[in-house]
């Protein structure tokens, strides 16, 4: 019997989420152009909020929790159910979720086989911790290093990113006998007192001694805002507008290793290292890419100088650059530790560390202990993740839906002046907005809330990143089809129009870089 999240249609068996309705209510393949003007239908109806009113959760946000809690959007949005790629608010209204609860929703929100997951394993258990053994850990460990090439086969199970990054950096130092460790400018890697001082961006980063002791922030090999890049850098469906000058090879990848070169000449004692952690795309830093080749040089650098590689895939892993199941495997190279969460529990707190076994070790110096990492509920949620994107093969939709974005964003950008860069693999993709194309200036940041807004008032939800806030980063969950595309298309365009016939030229003001 044909599983409910599949329809029957041409003559094929294709995932419920590849075809939308239009408007008879009758199954059609997602179209591939967007001259539709209306919001894709959904046939969830989410039952009615019953929360606390909206001035009261504002009067509570205020008074009782800390101020660094900063909501989105002048007047802030208050979610109370979603499905799938659609969030609801309070009094009803749906909303295309472009930034998957910042790039943590990888196979849509309350997916029903998730759900049931997590369901059955609460009626059964909810936890031990790992003095007792529970089945569940166990399977999942399995399921999980088999994503995983090489000697990749050691797990420790964490709760957020930010844990996972801190525990790498332990086991790097623990394993290689040396401190100092290289991160790239731009980079975020947590917030943690650790792993704040590995983050090279400043907006994520508080004045206080000791962060940065042993860290070491190297040049940022961007080919858009760095100092070198070209039209044929990036391993992307579009690339910069820079010119580029390459005949074999990427010169612009040759003069950032150059300088990554320096830094061990210069930088380290006697050119030693514990590990260098990159990104396989920036999230938080604006989704940059990297000339091509420039991590699979740089992780044999930093090996022959005694360190390791980490890949941290908190943003780009489990099908999300759609090629690939991970980030780095785009780059040619296997890490020595990946570091891994958000989309690999669908929303719920997990993370993991991958490692070999050699490495893994290097924590038997001493008790090592986390409370909650791998607990039952964890773990079944984290199977159920797996099996849907294997099921309803979410990488393959990341890559065909992503690039059919991608596509269509770069037409975007002839017409639009603002549109700077559009780049990214899959469903992770970044749109820079500029105030000077020539001179690559940020737009300024009171028009790019503005056309934020806009999307919003519309009905789409995108992120925001990069140094200077002025990249909207697309980051849905995957199951994302051609036709919610086509709906977020038509709603950037019609934000840009809406901020250029309010002032056609404020977009050219700013002559100057920043």
């Amino acid at each position: 019997m044909m599983s409910k999240r599949f329809l029957a249609q041409n003559g094929r068996v294709i995932p419920r989420f590849l075809v939308r309705r239009n408007s008879n209510s009758s199954t059609t393949p997602a179209a591939t152009n967007h001259a539709q003007s209306e919001m894709p239908e959904c046939d969830h109806r989410p039952g009615a909020y019953d929360g606390s009113s909206y001035e009261k959760i504002l009067e509570t946000r205020r008074n009782h929790l800390t101020p660094n809690l900063l909501a989105h959007f002048k007047k802030p949005l208050v979610i109370h159910a979603g499905h799938m790629q659609w969030l609801f608010d309070h009094e009803g209204r749906r909303y295309l979720d472009m930034f998957g609860g910042i790039v943590t929703v990888s196979v849509g929100h309350c997916h029903p086989k998730v759900n049931r997951a997590l369901s059955d394993q609460i009626a059964k258990l909810w936890h031990t911790t790992n003095i007792y053994m529970h089945p569940k850990i166990h399977e999942y460990a399995e399921r999980l290093v088999a994503k995983f090439p090489g000697n990749l086969k050691s797990v420790c199970f964490v709760n957020s990113g930010s844990e996972a990054n801190d525990l790498a950096m332990l086991m790097a130092r623990m394993h290689t006998g040396h401190q100092d460790i290289l991160s790239l400018r731009n980079a975020y890697h947590g917030m943690s007192p650790y792993t704040m001082g590995l983050t090279a961006h400043s907006t994520w980063r508080f004045p206080l001694p000791g962060v940065n002791n042993g860290l070491v922030h190297v040049m940022n090999p961007d080919p858009y805002q760095g100092l070198w890049g070209g039209s044929a850098c990036r391993d992307s469906p579009v690339q910069t507008s820079r010119e580029c000058q390459c005949q074999e090879g990427c010169q612009a990848g040759d003069a950032y290793y150059k300088e990554l070169e320096e830094t061990f000449k210069y930088s380290l004692p006697r050119g030693k290292v514990a590990a260098m952690f990159a990104e396989s795309i920036q999230g938080v830093g604006g989704t940059v890419q990297f000339p091509k080749g420039y991590l699979k040089r740089a992780a044999a650098l930093v090996r022959a100088n005694g360190g390791l590689f980490v890949a941290d895939e908190v943003q780009t892993g489990f099908g999300r650059t759609g090629e690939h199941f991970w980030g780095f495997e785009g780059h040619d190279y296997v890490p020595d530790v990946v570091t891994m969460a958000k989309g690999i529990g669908n929303g719920f707190p997990l993370a993991a560390v991958v490692t070999t076994p050699e490495i893994a070790a290097s924590l038997g110096q001493a008790l090592h202990f986390n409370t909650y990492g791998g607990n039952p509920m964890a773990s079944a949620v984290g199977i159920a993740v797996l099996d849907v994107i294997e099921e309803e093969q979410l990488q393959r939709n990341a890559l065909e839906v992503g690039t059919y974005f991608l596509h269509e964003l770069a037409a975007l950008q002839q017409r639009f002046e603002i549109v700077g860069d559009v780049r990214g693999k899959g469903l992770m993709i970044g749109v820079e907005l500029v105030g000077n194309r020539e001179l690559r200036t940020p737009l300024a940041t009171p028009h790019i809330l503005e056309i934020w807004e806009k999307c919003k008032d519309l009905g789409v939800l995108f992120g925001r990143g990069g140094l200077h806030g002025n990249v909207l980063t697309l980051r849905p969950p995957l199951c994302l089809c051609t036709g919610d595309v086509d709906f977020a298309l038509e709603t950037m365009e019609a934000a840009f129009k809406f901020h250029m016939s309010k002032s056609p030229r404020s977009w050219r003001k700013s002559q100057t870089r920043r």
